[in-house]
C-alpha cells in the first residue's frame, strides 16, 4: 500500500513540475540527489522525462545502472548538491525530489538551493516532506517530530532508529524554513506549493522562477 501511495504521490509531483515550470522534452534538466534504484517507486521522475534527451543526474552515489532502464540519460555527475562542479546557468531546469531532508544541515540546505538556483537558467523545483504533516513517512510515526529537534532524536535513538536521528541523515523543513531560506537567498520569484494528503499539507514543493 505504502509503495502504490509513493509511486502516486510521485506522479502528482511531476504533474506539478510540468504545471509551474517552462518544461518541455526539449529543455536540458538536471536532477539532484538521483537515486540508483531500478525499482518503480523511485526516479519516477526519470521514467516521465524518458522522451527528453537532455535529461542530467548528479548524485553522491554511481548510478550508472540507469542507464539500462533510462536510455535517454545524457550525463551522470557524482557529486553533492551543496557544491555542483557546474558553470552557472548549466540547465534550463534542476530538479530535486525528496533530498532536501537529507543532506544535514540547515546550512547544507541553504547551500543546494542557492547552488540549484546558480546552475539553472529558469527554474528550480524541489520536493519535500511538510514537517507539520502529523505522521513523519520515514518512520510512519505520529507527532513526535513536531517535538524540538534534540527531543525527537533522542526517540528515535531510544527506539534503535539511530540512522534517522542523525541531522546529516534527517532533517525535515516547514513552509516557514523554505520562505526563510529564500528570503536569505534573496530569491524574489518562488512560490510553494501545498501537496495534501487526507485535507492536510503531507508535503511542500518549492519553485523558483529565475
Amino acid at each position: 500500500y505504502i509503495r502504490k501511495q509513493t509511486i502516486q504521490a510521485r506522479n502528482n509531483f511531476f504533474k506539478y513540475f510540468v504545471e509551474n515550470t517552462d518544461y518541455t522534452i526539449d529543455k536540458s534538466v538536471i536532477d539532484i540527489g538521483t537515486t540508483p534504484s531500478l525499482d518503480d517507486e523511485h526516479n519516477v521522475f526519470l521514467a516521465h522525462t524518458k522522451d527528453n534527451k537532455n535529461v542530467s543526474c548528479l548524485s553522491d552515489q554511481d548510478c550508472s545502472i540507469l542507464k539500462k532502464k533510462y536510455t535517454n540519460i545524457r550525463n551522470i555527475i557524482i557529486g553533492y548538491g551543496q557544491n555542483i562542479k557546474l558553470e552557472d546557468n548549466s540547465f534550463d531546469i534542476s530538479h530535486s525530489n525528496a533530498v532536501i531532508e537529507h543532506i544535514g544541515s540547515h546550512e547544507n540546505q541553504v547551500t543546494l538551493i542557492k547552488e540549484m538556483a546558480r546552475i539553472s537558467k529558469n527554474y528550480v523545483f524541489i520536493q519535500t516532506p511538510n514537517r507539520n504533516y502529523p505522521i513523519k513517512f520515514h518512520t510512519i510515526l505520529p507527532f513526535i517530530h513536531w517535538l524540538p529537534k534534540n527531543i525527537h532524536r533522542k526517540i528515535l535513538r531510544l527506539l534503535k532508529l539511530e540512522f534517522y536521528s542523525k541531522e546529516e541523515n534527517l532533517n525535515l523543513l516547514t513552509k516557514k524554513d523554505l520562505i526563510n531560506i529564500c528570503d536569505q537567498l534573496n530569491l524574489k520569484k518562488f512560490k510553494i506549493i501545498d501537496h495534501k494528503l487526507l485535507f492536510l499539507t503531507s508535503h511542500l514543493i518549492l519553485v523558483i522562477e529565475k
